[in-house]
């Protein structure tokens, strides 16, 4: 059963099947002195359930074909009884209630608080069902799409912007499509010289692809993993070498195609198999 198939107007026919349950255990009738041909003779308050016939076409009636429709609603595929569909079934049910309810309240010498309240949301059930698949404002959905879940931020950084930290891209590199070539702002937390040359940044600052590898078909780029995973040997050890924390920004250097070769912090490199998620830098 998918709940968040429900519409607008399944929720107006859930909210007066629950009115017209209740109104059933209010009274009928108000209480008085009723008088015909010098006869008189007392009114009892009674309630929906000491009448079964108005019981069972109005007020359970209702009740029923709200079930029907919802649960019609709510599954994949449609159900039939009897060779027509379970919703058919049960706006039938839904008009019926309100048609009953009609008559009942015409017809009672004295209306009581449960007749009134059970004939409103008898009338608001069948329209509800009738009207639903129909209107609009009433076939719009019941409940929002889920929102997408954040990735924590790392070190606790607020407003979901990743704080300073190993290998965290920084600046405007952070917002560089994939492809760019990054440029490696700290390692352990200690800043690079911004003027120091070319020839005297470490070897791991710049990591190449494998040997073999295409030119032009890979360029590394920074990433991090939403939740902790593991990283394995390059040489295919099933056992692995390290694990790969949320909130810490990690280098991917080469794609193997099942999965992406990435350094840790301590120059360590291995197979990240899982990749699913992960936030690029």
């Amino acid at each position: 059963m998918n709940i968040r198939s429900l519409t607008r107007g399944d929720g107006v026919v859930i909210g007066a099947a629950v009115v017209l349950f209740i109104a059933s255990f209010l009274d009928l009738t108000s209480y008085g002195r009723q008088c015909s041909g010098g006869y008189c003779s007392s009114i009892d308050d009674s309630s929906a359930w000491d009448v079964l016939g108005t019981l069972m076409s109005m007020f359970l009636g209702g009740v029923i074909g709200a079930v029907l429709i919802i649960v019609a609603r709510s599954m994949p595929q449609q159900r039939k009884i009897a060779g027509l569909d379970m919703e058919h079934f049960g706006v039938a049910f839904a008009i019926f209630a309100a048609w009953t309810g009609f008559w009942t309240l015409i017809d009672a010498g004295s209306r009581g608080a449960g007749l009134i309240l059970g004939f409103i949301a008898a009338l608001v059930l069948a329209a509800g069902a009738v009207a639903g698949p129909i209107l609009p404002a009433l076939k719009a959905p019941l409940m929002s799409a889920p929102k997408p879940a954040v990735t924590p931020s790392p070190y606790g950084a607020q407003g979901g912007q990743p704080a300073a930290g190993y290998g965290y891209p920084g600046g405007t590199q952070g917002q560089q499509p994939y492809g760019a070539q990054p440029q490696p702002q700290s390692f352990g937390g200690q800043p690079q010289q911004a003027q120091q040359p070319a020839a005297a940044q470490p070897q791991q600052a710049q990591p190449q692809p494998a040997a073999g590898a295409p030119a032009g078909d890979f360029a590394p780029f920074w990433f991090a993993v939403p939740v902790a995973r593991p990283l394995y040997g390059e040489d295919g050890s099933p056992a692995p070498i390290a694990e790969l924390a949320p909130g810490t920004w990690y280098l991917a250097v080469e794609d193997r195609g099942h999965g992406l070769i990435a350094q840790t912090q301590d120059g360590r490199r291995g197979v990240l198999q899982d990749i699913t998620g992960i936030q690029r830098g």
